[in-house]
């Protein structure tokens, strides 16, 4: 009962950082680069991309249904209601069509979109860090503790200078992206899975989007990734709980929807994630959870081995 009490407790305290949106405002005030960069994710994926979803299904397949009905009675001349293969002609035509304006228009939308968020997101987190005035990253609550030596030693540990440094650098970025690859597939799997796929898909895209939100802090803050790994199956509820907003918003839409409306939320949760100190309060607590049986969780068990 403790261990589902201290459980829960972390859970929402993820979600109450998630929910922290005024850092947004916050930070956008502080930081005009920030705000242009922000104004124009939403102006891409919501008013250009959402938009043309909105387009589509709104005027132009009723536009085509008009023009190209499949009844009888929506024809102006009755006298093709007596042609062999007319509706069929009608049918083929405005599938066409509606597959000709996704080639030309969404897919090239849609890759482009992704290519350019990506860079977006990037300097965002960055603006953001630079707006919140962030040093490296330091636990010095967890540091002073007479009875964590180990920890201690764990988060001062630097990386090597020079060209040592940067080669691990780059090892820890490939390896992290293959990581991450493998265990989007095992979300993407796990839906498939009958009865209580759905449930799962959702706790491992809220761990996923977690992650990626407080990974651009973690890079800034030139954290080692075995120390990110370890730190995020160590509060895995913490994180669950951060996730669970970005992930709500998107579950019951179509893909297509579902991309435009994380394309906008996403810098977000990545600005909330930059603003939050939690870490520093629950690394705090560490043997206070540890002690209430909240024990690691190797989320990225399976990745990890394939990767």
């Amino acid at each position: 009962m403790e261990r589902l009490k201290s459980g829960c407790v972390l859970w929402l305290e993820g979600l109450k950082e998630a929910c922290c949106l005024h850092r947004v405002v916050i930070l956008c005030l502080r930081s005009n680069s920030l705000l242009l960069r922000t104004g124009q994710c939403f102006l891409l994926n919501g008013f250009i991309f959402l938009g043309s979803i909105f387009v589509l299904n709104s005027v132009v397949i009723p536009a085509l249904w008009w023009i190209l009905p499949d009844q009888c009675s929506h024809l102006v001349s009755h006298q093709l209601c007596t042609l062999a293969g007319t509706f069929k002609f009608y049918s083929f035509l405005r599938l066409a069509l509606i597959q000709l304006f996704y080639v030309l228009w969404f897919y090239p939308l849609y890759v482009f979109s992704i290519v350019l968020s990506t860079i977006w997101y990037n300097d965002i987190a960055k603006y953001g860090y630079a707006a919140m005035g962030r040093s490296k990253f330091t636990v010095d609550k967890v540091s002073s503790q007479n009875n964590a030596p180990a920890t201690q030693d764990a988060y001062q540990a630097k990386k090597p200078s020079g060209l040592g440094g940067v080669m691990i650098g780059i090892g820890e970025q490939v390896y992290s992206i293959l990581l991450l690859s493998v265990f989007f597939l095992e979300v993407y799997a796990t839906g498939f899975i009958p009865y209580i796929g759905k449930g799962l898909n959702f706790v491992l895209l809220s761990w996923m989007y977690a992650y990626y939100c407080f990974e651009y802090k973690w890079n800034f803050n030139e954290v080692a990734l075995d120390r990110r790994l370890d730190y995020f199956e160590s509060y895995w509820p913490f994180f669950a709980g951060f996730g669970s907003p970005c992930v709500l918003a998107i579950f019951f839409f179509s893909p297509l929807v579902s991309y435009g409306i994380m394309a906008i939320l996403f810098p977000l949760f990545v600005l909330t994630a930059t603003g939050s100190e939690a870490e520093q309060e629950i690394s705090f607590e560490k043997y206070k959870w540890r002690a209430a049986g909240v024990e690691r969780l190797p989320i990225f068990y399976v990745a990890n081995n394939v990767s």
